[in-house]
């Protein structure tokens, strides 16, 4: 048994399709405290990617969102499965396509917004080498 799998195994058990929890709580469900990561909003993220513990709420069939690092809390939410249509549209069928809402930006958009600061004198249209400009004049 995984270290986080009595957490897919609580919320595999429910039959709400959504489970507020405070941190205190997961911690109770696993029997252990959770990682120091628990205070970055990463950690909560359902980009398997980032930890172990994201595998198994999505293996349980819910995503987390809500998350109140501050207040310790957050809110799982089942994931609507898809139907067969929704899985694989026909191909070519452009009809679908433009019927289909908007497609969902995932969960990691805009997440490094305002991490990156440039300095204000710098020009990105300039060209990095200043000879390069002269490569086609004639002499």
């Amino acid at each position: 048994m995984g270290k986080y799998e009595p957490l897919r195994e609580f919320l595999a058990s429910q039959t709400r399709d959504q489970i507020q929890m405070s941190f205190a709580e997961i911690e109770a469900v696993l029997g252990e405290p959770l990682p120091a990561s628990k205070r970055f909003p990463a950690w909560w993220s359902n980009n398997t990617m980032n930890n172990v513990m994201t595998k198994e709420w999505l293996a349980a069939g819910f995503q987390s969102e809500q998350v109140d690092i501050a207040g310790e809390k957050l809110t799982f939410r089942r994931i609507k499965s898809k139907s067969k249509a929704e899985e694989s549209p026909s191909r070519g069928s452009k009809a679908s396509a433009a019927s289909s809402t908007q497609a969902t930006r995932p969960a990691y958009y805009g997440a490094l917004k305002g991490t990156l600061t440039l300095d204000p004198s710098l020009d990105l249209t300039q060209p990095a080498d200043p000879e390069w400009g002269r490569v086609y004049e004639d002499d």
